[in-house]
């Protein structure tokens, strides 16, 4: 409900050129509270809790943040209470995915039907900012955001609990930290799968805060409902992984997410707004046949100890190492594509397009696709 709208937010409040060090906030967080808190998760508290009490401070510094931005605070003020409420939000992705992963006897068959229901939400949450709070530009987007922040700590009540794996009453740094997960880097194609997600993120970081900018210049007022239209395809994706995982290999599926990604920033380049509609609908389709592929492709391949750590590696991968790039990067290339305020946008799509070739390239050279993947080595002890 703020993300996608946060770069025409902030442009209407005249913090324009805060907009990639706001993006950033969640790559700054994403290095090291997603490691500690899957490390808890597998090792003393249950996820469920982590969840609802994270989901509760999230709230709070969301509401701050938006309060910020309407009263005009300086920026940097702005951007603090963003990259609080990024470190408390930072986890929950990975937290999420391990509770519904830990009810699932057959995650290949059954994560993709369950995991649909958060592409509806992000569906319904770009119609409603749209549609029915018209806060396309409006701090009201962050209020609401906020407020669903709580309705979802409080859901957290309803679900079974999931007790952490792994009790441990002594802990290492290496423990509270979850560093035991890089040993999962001495295996060939975790550590291209991680390598990839780190990659890949780097130009698709650019989607959701320039896009709803395009389509603004383009003349699409309703740009947030308009970016949901990737949800559509989202939402077909995943009832459809199950049927496409015993019909093709992992690396197929892989490679197809990747090359969606190519050919939805191509159709971006092409600037006009039918294309640009195009290429918001395969959003779904890169995002499903990569990111949701290397959730379940951790479920099944790594130790169950270690599950919890590696899906929050994973969420550094992106959301950290990724992500953080990709905005400070793709924010100076929009600067270089910019002159006397009007952004050159096929240049800007082109060299992004360019740019996730190179990540197809190096998947496809790198993964192997073995069946069956190398036991992960005893982490080192001090």
């Amino acid at each position: 409900m703020w993300s996608v709208p946060l770069g025409n937010v902030l442009k209407a409040h005249g913090y324009e050129q805060l907009v990639p060090f706001a993006y950033a906030c969640s790559g700054v967080s994403a290095f090291v509270s997603p490691m500690i808190f899957g490390a808890l998760a597998d090792q003393r508290i249950s996820p469920t809790r982590l969840v609802r009490w994270l989901a509760v401070v999230t709230a709070a510094f969301l509401a701050l943040a938006f309060f910020g931005i309407g009263e005009h605070w300086r920026g940097r003020w702005v951007l603090a209470a963003l990259q609080a409420q990024s470190v408390c939000a930072a986890p929950i992705f990975g937290l999420t995915t391990t509770i519904v992963l830990a009810r699932l006897r057959e995650p290949a068959r059954e994560f993709g039907p369950i995991r649909a229901w958060a592409s509806l939400g992000w569906l319904a949450a770009g119609v409603v900012v749209s549609w029915v709070l018209a806060a396309d530009a409006s701090v009201r987007c962050g209020y609401a955001a906020a407020a669903v922040w709580l309705l979802s700590a409080a859901s957290t009540y309803l679900l079974p609990p999931v007790p952490p794996l792994e009790i441990k009453a002594a802990r290492t740094w290496r423990d509270v930290f979850g560093l035991e997960a890089f040993a999962l880097f001495a295996q060939r194609d975790h550590r291209v799968v991680f390598l990839t997600a780190a990659f890949i993120n780097i130009p698709m970081a650019a989607f959701f805060p320039y896009a709803p900018m395009h389509l603004r210049d383009l003349g699409v007022e309703h740009a947030a409902a308009a970016m949901a239209l990737g949800q559509i395809t989202e939402l077909a994706a995943m009832f459809g992984l199950a049927a496409i995982f015993r019909r093709a290999r992992l690396k197929s599926v892989f490679l197809a997410g990747i090359g969606f990604g190519v050919l939805r920033y191509a159709l971006c380049a092409l600037d006009e707004r039918a294309w640009l509609l195009a290429a918001v609908t395969l959003h779904g389709l890169a995002f499903t046949f990569f990111f949701i592929t290397a959730q379940i492709y951790l479920e099944q391949r790594v130790p169950p100890q270690l599950r919890g750590r590696a899906q929050a590696l994973l969420g550094v991968m992106t959301s950290g190492v990724g992500s953080l790039a990709g905005y400070l990067a793709n924010g100076w290339w929009k600067s270089a594509s910019t002159a006397a305020g009007h952004t050159h946008w096929p240049a800007f799509w082109l060299g992004l397009t360019l740019a996730m070739s190179a990540v197809f390239a190096f998947f496809a050279l790198s993964y192997r696709g073995q069946a069956q993947a190398a036991p992960v080595p005893p982490p080192a002890r001090g």
